[in-house]
Formats: C-alpha cells, sequence, structure tokens
C-alpha cells in the first residue's frame, strides 16, 4: 500500500472488515488519528492505518481495554509488558472460573442444600494461610502430643493445593475440609493415632512396630484375591497370624479378650472415611490413587467376628 495515498474513511472501512461506525469510534479516541481532511471536512488516513486497525482488532480480541490499546499503538507503552500483564490477570480469572465451575459442579452431583453449599464455598475461599491453619490444627488434634515419630505420618497426612488447581483438585480439597471438621471422625482419627502410639511403646522401642492395617494388607490381600470366603476353614489361618502378630504387639496370649481386642482395632482401622481421607488426598496433591484397604479391613473385621460367635 503506498504510504502517500490517504483513504476515506469508508475505504479504510473495506480494506480491514471493520464497520465506519467502529473506526470512528477509534479515531475518536486517538488510537488511529486521521492524517487530513477533505475540503468537506471527511477524515483521510494514512496507509499505515490499516496495521493499527488491524493491531486494535487484536489486542481487542486479546481483552485489553482501549485506553491500554492506545498507548500500545502510540507506542508509549512496550506491547511485551502489557501482554505479560494481563496474561497474569487472565491467568487469576482462569482460576476464580475453574472454581466456580468445581464447586457448581459438585453442589448439582451432591444435591447440597443452600446452607452447605455456602460452607462449601467459603472453605473453596480459603487464603493459603487460613488453610494452613486448618491443616495444621486437625492434624495436631490428631496427632499431637504422641512423640516424634508421628512427624512423618503428619507429612503424609498433609494436604498440599497446588497454586493453579484443576477442578478436580478443588472439590477434593473441600470436601477433605469438610471431612476433618467432622467431630466424629477426627474422634477417630486421634483414637487410631493412640492406640497405634500405644502399641508402639510396649515392648523394644527402638524397633518400630508393623502397624496393623499393613499387616492385614499383606495377609488379606491375596485371600481377597483367592476368593476366600471370611467364614470359612480356609480363612482360620490368616485369623491366627493377624491374632498372632497383635498378641506379639500387646504381649499377651492369643485368648478371647485379645480377639475382642483384635477386633475392636480392625474395626477403628476400618472406617471408610480413613480410606477416603487418603484418596482425596492424593487427589490433592497429584499423588496416584491409593490402593484402598477396605477391602481387606472388612474381610478382615467379618472373619474375626464369626469365630469369636461361634
Amino acid at each position: 500500500m503506498d504510504g502517500d495515498t490517504l483513504y476515506s474513511i469508508g475505504e479504510l472501512a473495506r480494506r480491514t472488515g471493520l464497520t465506519v461506525k467502529t473506526i470512528r469510534f477509534y479515531s475518536d479516541r486517538g488510537i488511529v488519528a486521521p492524517t487530513d481532511r477533505s475540503p468537506a471536512g471527511y477524515r483521510r488516513y494514512k496507509g499505515d492505518a490499516v496495521a493499527r486497525l488491524d493491531l486494535v482488532r487484536t489486542l481487542r480480541d486479546l481483552g485489553l481495554d482501549l485506553p491500554t490499546i492506545r498507548r500500545v499503538v502510540n507506542r508509549e507503552l512496550a506491547l511485551p509488558e502489557v501482554a505479560a500483564a494481563h496474561a497474569g490477570a487472565l491467568a487469576v480469572q482462569i482460576r476464580v472460573l475453574r472454581l466456580r465451575h468445581a464447586l457448581l459442579t459438585a453442589v448439582a452431583e451432591r444435591g447440597l442444600t443452600a446452607e452447605e453449599a455456602d460452607l462449601m464455598h467459603k472453605l473453596a475461599q480459603l487464603s493459603e494461610d487460613e488453610r494452613r491453619r486448618l491443616i495444621g490444627e486437625f492434624l495436631d488434634a490428631a496427632f499431637g502430643g504422641l512423640g516424634a515419630a508421628f512427624a512423618g505420618v503428619r507429612r503424609s497426612m498433609t494436604p498440599e493445593m497446588p497454586d493453579s488447581p484443576d477442578a478436580e483438585q478443588v472439590r477434593a480439597w473441600v470436601e477433605w475440609a469438610e471431612l476433618i471438621l467432622d467431630p466424629d471422625f477426627r474422634a477417630g482419627m486421634r483414637r487410631m493415632a493412640e492406640d497405634h502410639a500405644a502399641e508402639q511403646a510396649l515392648g523394644d522401642t527402638a524397633t518400630p512396630r508393623r502397624d496393623l492395617a499393613a499387616v492385614v494388607r499383606d495377609r488379606v490381600g491375596p485371600a481377597l484375591a483367592a476368593g476366600i470366603d471370611p467364614a470359612s476353614r480356609r480363612a482360620d489361618p490368616i485369623v491366627a497370624a493377624l491374632a498372632a502378630h497383635q498378641a506379639q504387639v500387646l504381649g499377651r496370649p492369643d485368648d478371647a479378650e485379645l480377639r475382642r481386642l483384635l477386633l475392636a482395632r480392625l474395626e477403628s482401622v476400618s472406617d471408610p472415611r480413613r480410606d477416603r481421607y487418603v484418596e482425596l488426598l492424593a487427589v490433592i496433591n497429584g499423588w496416584p490413587a491409593p490402593e484402598s484397604l477396605a477391602p481387606a479391613l472388612g474381610w478382615s473385621v467379618q472373619a474375626v467376628r464369626v469365630r469369636m460367635e461361634r
């Protein structure tokens, strides 16, 4: 295009695909100023106005406001700096939209009441400091005062929300927060921790004892895979092994009282909310989905109970 040629606003509209009204609007705001006017007073533009208008359209499509666009096309602002600032603003908007989408999806899927939805919204909107306080308060309630041996447990039970969580992580965080606010769940977690601490304190404290849930996983997993009925005779050796483990931990013989204590411990560990806690934690932290212990623990509870009732 000849840079010396002057174009009417109509010709400029045909070349850019913009309307005359739009070009006049941009012109009035100093974004694409006319070079001259015809004897009749009509605006005339140089050929570089086409390139400027193309840039304006691109920047508008990217969401920049007109005052900023005017400063960019007039070279008062560097485009990379403007782009970086707007990219940051868009990132915030994306996080907000992702959060809203996650909350609305959860409300729809779970059939929440207005009060429950309000609580969910407040939990999702917590600041980083507020989340840390909520997490720390729960971990203190569950594991506080039980010794340095639980430092690793605390770390493994701590959610770490990423800076830009996806919708699934937001939903998992909200459900996790609701779960730890349940007084009954907290009491159950504390009871399990205290039982484990008491067992660790028995005998040789230099050698940590295996957690009962880990023993169940190793002993009962193959039985589940083999389809062994927990009430059948084939389950007797497995129950005997679980009882032997608990008898060794408690330093007492395998008798009726030991079986009662074993059953109570298994029932405590088999709380399905514990499994859900671990599942949600994995989603929030971006860990692989954990193996569920619920089937093995349920099998163990049934196997021990049926033998006590015989």
